[in-house]
C-alpha cells in the first residue's frame, strides 16, 4: 500500500508515518518543506516542495498514484480546493484532518458523536474547518470524490503536554511555574471534563481507516477513552514533576477579556473549545477499526513527554511575557477580592 502525506512531520502525522513504516509495511511519501526530516523512519520518501506551489507539485506528481492521500495542513477552503484539483485522479482515498473543535459550542449534550452539529461562533479556525468539510463532502456526494473526514481532539506527543492556558511559546513556561512553586492558571473551576490522546494511540485509529472502504464518505472522531477534569490533568503533570500544584482558577470569560488583547486567543481556544466539557462516543470508529484502544494512559504519556522535554533544552522555550501576564492576572484578581 502506498500513501502520500501533505505535511507528515507534525504531532499527529509523525506517529502515523512511523506506524505505517515500522509496523504495517506501507510505502510512504511526504510533501513538505523538509522540517523534521531527520526524525522520519528510514525509507520514507520526501518531495521537498511548498504544497501551495500547485504547478510545481503537479509536475512532481506526474505519473504517480496513491492508495491514500492524507492532508494534515489544510486549514482553509482554498487548501482543499487545491488538493481536489491535485489529487482527484491520483488516489483511492483522500483523508482530511478536521477538528473536534468544529462541534457546536455549546453542544446540546456533553456526549459528542459524529452526528453532533458542527457550529462554532467563537473560533474562526473551527469555522474554516467546517467549510473545508462541507466542500469535500459536496464533492463526494456529487462526484464520488473518495473523502474521509477525521476529527481529532487534544492530541499530544513526547514534545508537549496538554494545557488549557499557556502562552504563544507552548507549555514550557507553565512547567517552569510549577517547578518554581508559582500559581498556575486553570480555566473555570477546573472541574470541566476533557479528553487527551497520546499520538501513538491516535495513529492506531487513523491507520485503521486508511484503505478502509467503510470509511469513504464518512466522518470519524479519533480520541482516547480517558476523560479527566482540568484539575486532574494539571495535578498529574505536577505529580510527574514531583512538585505541589498551586492551582489558580480563573473564569474563561475573564481570561478571554484580558488575554485576547495580548495575543492569546482564549476566546477561540477556551470558550470555543477547552472550556466546554466533552466526552467522545467513539463507537463508530471502533466498529470500523476494532483495534482502536487507549494504550498510553495520561499519567504515562505525561511522564514520557516531561522526560523528553526536560532532557532537550531546545524544547524549553522561555516565555517571560506570558509569565508576567499570569502574575498580573493573579494580582488583579487578588486585589479585587480585597476591594469587595
Amino acid at each position: 500500500m502506498k500513501a502520500l502525506f501533505v505535511g507528515g512531520t507534525g504531532t499527529i502525522s509523525m506517529a502515523i508515518v512511523r506506524r505505517l513504516v515500522d509496523e504495517l509495511g506501507w510505502e510512504v511519501w511526504l510533501i513538505n518543506r523538509g522540517s523534521r526530516s531527520a526524525e522520519l523512519p528510514e525509507g520514507v520518501k520526501v518531495i521537498t516542495a511548498d504544497i501551495n506551489d500547485e504547478e510545481l507539485v503537479s509536475k512532481k506528481l506526474e505519473g504517480m498514484y496513491f492508495d491514500v492521500v492524507s492532508e494534515f495542513i489544510g486549514f482553509t477552503v482554498d487548501a482543499v480546493e487545491r488538493d481536489y484539483r491535485l489529487f482527484k485522479d491520483k488516489t483511492r482515498q483522500y483523508m482530511y484532518i478536521s477538528s473536534a473543535s468544529a462541534y457546536n459550542k455549546p453542544a446540546s449534550s456533553y456526549i459528542i458523536t459524529e452526528g453532533t452539529t458542527l457550529a462554532n461562533p467563537y473560533w474562526e479556525y473551527s469555522r474554516n474547518k467546517i467549510k473545508c468539510e462541507e466542500f469535500l463532502m459536496e464533492k463526494y456526494r456529487n462526484e464520488g470524490f473518495p473523502v474521509t473526514i477525521v476529527r481529532p481532539s487534544h492530541t499530544y506527543d513526547e514534545r508537549n503536554i496538554p494545557l488549557g492556558v499557556h502562552g504563544n511559546n507552548g507549555a514550557w513556561q507553565v512547567i517552569k511555574r510549577m517547578q518554581e512553586g508559582k500559581p498556575v492558571i486553570i480555566q473555570g473551576d477546573g472541574s470541566s471534563l476533557w479528553t487527551v490522546t497520546f499520538n501513538k494511540d491516535f495513529a492506531i485509529g487513523y491507520t485503521g481507516l486508511m484503505g478502509n472502504r467503510h470509511a469513504i464518505g464518512e466522518a470519524f472522531q479519533i480520541t482516547g477513552d480517558e476523560t479527566l477534569t482540568w484539575d486532574q490533568i494539571h495535578q498529574t503533570i505536577a505529580d510527574a514533576l514531583g512538585v505541589e500544584l498551586k492551582a489558580y482558577h480563573v473564569a474563561s470569560e475573564y481570561l478571554s477579556a484580558v488575554g485576547d488583547r495580548y495575543g492569546y486567543d482564549f476566546t477561540g481556544s477556551l470558550i470555543g473549545d477547552k472550556a466546554t466539557s466533552v466526552v467522545f462516543d467513539n463507537r463508530k470508529l471502533k466498529r470500523a477499526v476494532p483495534d482502536m484502544k487507549t494504550t498510553v494512559r495520561f499519567d504515562q504519556g505525561v511522564r514520557i513527554a516531561l522526560d523528553n522535554i526536560l532532557s532537550h533544552p531546545e524544547l524549553q522555550k522561555e516565555d517571560p511575557e506570558f509569565d508576567a501576564w499570569c502574575d498580573r492576572v493573579i494580582a488583579a484578581l487578588e486585589k479585587s477580592k480585597e476591594a469587595v
